[in-house]
């Protein structure tokens, strides 16, 4: 059960665990604070004040054209690499493949990451976003779902912003792993001339029905905790149940049974506590529960539920009509899907390939190998660093 917990404290939710080549000498980063106002969401609604956090590794160059921006995925941060401090406990989520002399050299490139608009981890210190738990200006009192509805066109628009305040016109890359890909797309059609390079991570193009209703699935755990009250909770208790809960269903959507059932090696189907009473959940289970609660103490349940939203309306353009919206995209692009992937199915990514080649564009596909599932982003793209870093430098 101690290899259980270690591998479930690693992977939960898409921590922030890397399999770095070089833990002894970790690069060290600092959060910075970006703010910009009057922000118009594509709902059409104007926020006052947005802040978000943002990272980056390397040195921006005279010219300002050696930027490669990783955009995050659902639960993550902009915590893409390196450490806070030499002493954390692991680095960001894609150490292996930023830092000197990896796949994303930072000897040679500009690496930005910034944490989204309605950001999952309001409670972890090294997060700064704006949503519903911020202060809403117009009544001194958190947003609640008073907050506009936001899109991932926001999420790159702010991103723009960010960039532009730095003085940066063009992107040699962008790159994201599953919601953070569905970014990276978007920067591609919304932003053509400004992206030279696109590669997309377990990601897709545009959401189906099949999709929709599995993240409303992530969304119903916190909709039916009391404690929720419609939003309203931020001076009582909060709904830290139902955000568990949903902690656990990305989780479990997130894995492929090979890796579940593995990190579970002295599992007993035969557990005599649930034999003997029904009040008992399982030893999985209660494992699972208390990795999900310690987990749910760093989340924003409103926030959760503006992602899911958000990844519920993503389509690449947000127009409506995929083909057209690639027909836009200008930048050379790798899709990187996971075979083994149950969240997001690699079947949708190999058609997004034949679209774009059908289209004219400039497109490979790799499949990323592994037992993990859409995991397989984070903890089995090693193996494609060397295509990674050939395709940087084409």
């Amino acid at each position: 059960m101690k290899t259980t917990l270690i591998i479930l404290g690693l992977l939960f939710i898409y921590s922030n665990a890397a399999l770095s080549a070089d833990s002894s000498t970790p690069m060290l980063v600092e959060k910075q604070l970006f703010t910009t106002e009057n922000f118009t969401t594509v709902s059409g609604e104007t926020i006052a004040k947005v802040d978000v956090g943002w990272e980056s590794y390397g040195t921006l160059n005279a010219a300002k054209d050696n930027v490669i921006l990783i955009t995050h995925y659902f639960s993550g941060t902009s915590h893409a690499a390196g450490k806070y401090s030499a002493d954390d406990a692991l680095p960001g989520y894609w150490d292996v493949l930023i830092g000197p002399g990896k796949a994303i050299d930072t000897n040679k490139y500009y690496v930005i990451s910034s944490d989204t608009l309605v950001n999952a981890n309001w409670h972890d210190p090294h997060v700064i976003t704006t949503g519903p738990a911020s202060t809403n200006p117009a009544t001194g009192k958190p947003y609640g779902l008073d907050f506009p509805v936001v899109t991932i066109s926001d999420f790159v628009n702010v991103q723009k912003r960010l960039l532009d305040s730095l003085g940066i016109k063009k992107l040699h890359a962008v790159m994201g792993a599953s919601m953070g890909s569905f970014q990276a797309l978007e920067w591609a059609v919304q932003y053509p001339e400004q992206v030279e390079r696109l590669i997309h991570v377990i990601g897709a193009a545009t959401m189906d029905a099949w999709t929709v209703a599995a993240l409303e699935k992530w969304a119903l755990p916190i909709r039916l905790d009391q404690n929720w009250q419609q939003g309203n909770y931020y001076d009582k208790e909060r709904p830290l149940d139902g955000v568990a809960a949903t902690m656990l269903n990305i989780t479990q959507d997130a894995m492929h049974p090979i890796i579940y059932n593995a990190s579970f090696a002295d599992f007993n189907v035969l557990d005599q506590g649930a034999l003997k009473d029904i009040r008992t959940l399982p030893k999985l289970s209660q494992t699972l529960a208390e990795r999900a609660m310690a987990r749910a103490k760093t989340q924003d349940a409103n926030h959760i539920l503006y992602l899911v939203r958000a990844s519920q309306l993503f389509s690449a353009g947000m127009q409506g009509d995929l083909k057209a919206a690639l027909k836009k995209v200008q930048a050379k692009t790798l899709l990187l899907p996971a075979t083994n992937d149950l969240l997001l199915r690699p079947e949708n990514v190999r058609t997004l390939h034949s679209t774009m080649k059908e289209l004219g564009k400039d497109v490979a596909i790799a499949e990323i190998e592994g037992g993990w599932g859409h995991l397989d982003g984070l903890f089995s793209i090693a193996p494609k660093a060397q295509l990674i870093s050939e395709f940087l430098e084409d």
